[in-house]
């Protein structure tokens, strides 16, 4: 700088010059960035994987036959999808609005010899609530299973905390007592503690979940390596475009498409207006906190997804337009440039 000021005017440039024209350069900087996020939506978007949704739907559920226990207007909402020790798939929802006493919900399965296959065989009522075990009264809800060696591990909502289960066969679960005799592992203490999903990064084990404490909405995760004691609670994502309301940050799926590259799928709306959006970052405890900057990827027209990976395909599950079941379809990832630094 200090050669071209010569140039041009003949002189020496002073400090108080110099430090002017670097503030005016780091400045100009700044606006030509904000002008490409403007332009272009989020500069990450245009960088990294996008996920799309390829091909066709294939519902795998119905409303299901409840007994005494069915409702008109009851919902399979929140689920989990997962392969058996045998090799049968197997899912489970919760289904809201059902004449299970209080809070209306309980967990219904179905099962399958082949993912691909369409209406899964109905296997009855898998789990209702029980109040002596720490869960509140028709309050199960948004069940995740996963294999941690030779068990599986299920982690589901009791209404106000985070609760466990575990199986040696991925059919029958037991619940997993604490040493107070409760399911319960943890809960943010108000809000509706709910929509558990695990991922294991590294050695770590990170649970994500949601949580509406005040009535704001937010995703929030907390750490592990046995599973069975916890971190605090960290905020991983909270308002921006998705808002702060209670149902803003609803049903957090993480995935790992390659090391260090992770997507947050959050959903805020269901039924025919259904919406997901789906944010990146590097950094597995930050896709934005009352803030886009950075994070924002894309929005998918789909209500509580589940990705799936199985051999060397992707696969998304997600609620039925109406409400009124469960489908599949097959998933891509397709990439524009680069990824972006980690954030």
């Amino acid at each position: 700088m200090n050669q071209l000021f010569e140039k041009l005017s003949g002189r020496s440039p002073d400090r108080a010059f110099l430090a002017k024209a670097s503030t005016a350069l780091v400045v100009a900087a700044l606006l030509i960035q904000l002008a490409a996020v403007a332009a272009g939506g989020d500069a990450a978007a245009e960088q990294v994987s996008q996920p799309r949704i390829a091909g066709d739907w294939w519902q795998i559920a119905s409303d299901p036959d409840l007994a005494e226990l069915t409702a008109t207007n009851q919902q399979p909402v929140d689920f989990a999808i997962w392969q058996a020790a045998d090799g049968a798939w197997q899912l489970w929802s919760c289904i809201s609005g059902t004449k299970e006493p209080r809070n209306t919900r309980l967990f219904h399965r179905w099962e399958s010899a082949s993912l691909t296959d369409s209406h899964w065989k109905p296997m009855g009522i898998a789990l209702r609530a029980d109040a002596k075990f720490g869960e509140k009264p028709g309050g199960l809800q948004a069940p995740f299973v996963f294999r941690d060696a030779t068990r599986f591990i299920m982690l589901y909502g009791g209404w106000e905390d985070i609760c466990s289960a575990y199986s040696t066969d991925g059919k029958r679960f037991e619940r997993q007592l604490n040493a107070d005799g409760k399911v319960t592992l943890f809960g943010e203490g108000s809000g509706n503690t709910r929509d558990p999903m695990v991922i294991r990064i590294g050695d770590v084990w990170h649970c994500y979940y949601t949580a509406h404490p005040q009535n704001k909405g937010a995703d929030y995760c907390r750490t592990s390596r046995d599973l069975r004691s916890w971190s605090a609670p960290h905020v991983v994502a909270r308002g921006g475009r998705a808002g702060v309301g209670p149902f803003s940050a609803e049903c957090p799926f993480v995935v790992e498409l390659e090391p260090g590259q992770f997507y947050l799928f959050r959903t805020q709306r269901y039924g025919q207006d259904a919406q997901t959006i789906v944010y990146f970052s590097g950094d597995p405890l930050d896709f934005g906190v009352d803030r886009d900057d950075g994070h924002f990827l894309c929005t998918l027209p789909v209500a509580a997804p589940e990705i799936i990976r199985h051999k060397d395909d992707w696969l998304i599950a997600a609620l039925l337009p109406s409400l009124k079941g469960i489908q599949v379809s097959h998933l891509t990832w397709e990439k524009s440039g680069e990824p972006h630094a980690a954030k």
